[in-house]
């Protein structure tokens, strides 16, 4: 009996040994990416459900909100009082005032510093089921929290930080809780990070320094690459060690690893997000930093079976495994690559301020419909108050956008780019990051295209006949024939031709009025002698 007993349990420990060394070969099957760009090309950069998405929200929301004044970077202007003397010609940075503002209302910052403020930040009326609720009506797919903002206030329940929302302020778990109800309704998670700038560079280099030494304060010696600039006396230039951590007073090495990369990790090990998206700076952190996080949020995804997406901004992450990213801009052409926009619902700051004026709907459908044409996504920023709410004039322009796509969404979702992003008299000046507006126009048309359908969607409400000559009996385009022009909202075509100048489309006068107006054509084989092709009297 002794000699069974001893053998099972060495066949006990033979099995768990076997199990043991399965269940490490599954994981080293899974650990594919190494933190290198060869391994890291391996990764499909643009999965299949992001480009189906199209639109995305996501919030800039933090401690800087209680001030309602300047913009999000108010932690840092906070500090600065520059005479106007000496800009040379040239503001040398935003809201540089904010000191004399901050004092007047809060204090010098000497006795009410930015830490000081993080306990105002109360989002007490904060309803994560209502905000994704106002989401999903807005006609998102995918949605999130700015994680992370230049001040390194972290908005989910850190062991990485002490200042973060579970700890101090809201006392809750803000990306936790949004993740919850996102994933509730079917939605994917986006978390944006733009910590890379929290770190101190500017050791013992203050600004004021720099004025008495030069008696001007050119753009350099702003020292943009920390938002926090080292002043003297104050808590920005604290050792202090819970202090240390939020104004980035640590050594480089140190705070790349535990704070920078750390945050990253303990994100994508708690809440799993579909997208990870980086704000500019990022090349201020060492490439294989860089790489390292790239290989362990990839790694981990193959663990979780999902497909997950990285955005760079200035090239500062390969195309290879990543999704160029534009700020309040996007391309003026169609491209092969898929690219996102992310642009904010003000015309102003992007966090919430007071005064702060909204776009019309109209603006940023249009914009939508423009990046969707040339192969873009858009991630548009809202704008909540400290409390917690987030005002009507947003929800306005987020629930016309919503009614919009809720009618004419097939243009939008899950389609790809035709063999031209469109056509009309309106240009953009510009391309990439920060392109003017421009106010379309009923004859710019823009396309799109899923399976053997063509979308043109008008830039406003076509009040007379128009005329798309992309389709023209003759275009080099489309061989084929138009058979069949619907109106998506309903059957409000009063009449269409195509002919040798284009597809001609005039809608009844009861059609009612829309922001932008789609219609979806069909195609056949046509006769090399056809001229025209008339159809009226409905769709």
């Amino acid at each position: 009996m002794k000699k069974i007993g001893t053998l099972n349990a060495l066949l006990a420990i033979f099995a768990l040994f076997v199990s043991m060394l399965c269940f490490a070969s599954k994981a080293q099957a899974q650990e594919i990416y190494t933190a290198n760009e060869k391994s890291l090309a391996r990764h499909y950069a643009v999965p299949d459900w992001f480009r189906d998405a199209k639109l995305g929200i996501y919030f800039t929301w933090g401690p800087y909100t209680v001030a309602a004044k300047g913009n999000e970077w108010y932690p840092r202007w906070m500090h600065f009082k520059v005479p106007p003397e000496s800009w040379q010609g040239k503001k040398p940075g935003y809201h540089i005032e904010l000191l004399d503002w901050h004092t007047q209302n809060f204090g010098h910052p000497s006795e009410f510093a930015y830490h000081d403020m993080i306990p105002r930040f109360t989002a007490e009326h904060f309803d994560a089921a209502e905000w994704v609720d106002l989401f999903e009506l807005a006609g998102a797919k995918f949605a999130g929290p700015v994680a992370m903002h230049h001040d390194g206030y972290a908005l989910w329940d850190s062991q990485i930080t002490p200042w973060n929302s579970a700890n101090i302020g809201p006392k809750r778990d803000i990306t936790g809780e949004i993740t919850a109800e996102l994933r509730k309704r079917g939605m994917k998670l986006i978390t944006t990070f733009h910590h890379a700038r929290n770190l101190q560079r500017y050791k013992g280099q203050s600004y004021e320094r720099a004025l008495q030494k030069y008696g001007h304060l050119d753009m350099y010696h702003m020292y943009w690459n920390s938002h926090f600039p080292w002043v003297d006396g104050l808590a920005t230039s604290s050792n202090d060690p819970e202090l240390a951590i939020l104004y980035g007073n640590m050594e480089e090495e140190e705070w790349i690893d535990t704070f920078w990369l750390g945050s990253l990790k303990e994100v994508v090990d708690r809440y799993q997000p579909d997208i990870v998206w980086f704000d500019t700076w990022l090349d201020l952190i060492p490439e294989q930093a860089r790489f390292e996080f790239a290989s362990y949020y990839l790694n981990a995804a193959g663990r979780w079976g999902k497909d997950v997406m990285i955005t760079h901004k200035d090239r500062d992450m390969p195309y290879s495994f990543s999704v160029e990213d534009f700020e309040q801009g996007r391309r003026d052409k169609l491209t092969n690559l898929p690219w996102l926009t992310d642009d904010t619902i003000s015309k102003q700051s992007w966090s919430y301020i007071e005064g702060l004026e909204i776009k019309p709907a109209s603006w940023v459908l249009h914009d939508f419909i423009d990046i969707v044409s040339k192969n873009g996504q858009l991630s548009l920023n809202i704008s909540p108050k400290f409390d917690g709410t987030i005002p009507e004039d947003q929800k306005a322009v987020l629930k016309e956008l919503g009614n919009w796509l809720h009618i004419n969404g097939e243009a939008i979702y899950k389609t790809r780019p035709w063999k031209i992003f469109g056509e009309g008299p309106t240009k953009m000046s510009n391309s990439g990051h920060f392109t003017k507006h421009v106010d379309y126009t009923a004859q710019d048309i823009r396309f799109t295209q899923n399976d053997n359908t063509l979308y043109a969607i008008a830039l406003g409400m076509p009040h007379e006949e128009i005329l798309i000559s992309s389709l023209s009996l003759n275009n080099s385009l489309e061989h084929d024939a138009v058979t069949s022009v619907k109106s998506l909202n309903g059957n409000y075509i009063e009449y269409w031709k195509q002919d040798m100048d284009g597809l001609r489309i005039k809608l009844k006068a009861n059609s009612p009025s829309q922001l932008a107006y789609a219609f979806s054509i069909q195609w056949e084989k046509r006769n090399d002698d056809l001229v025209s092709f008339t159809n009226s009297g409905g769709n």
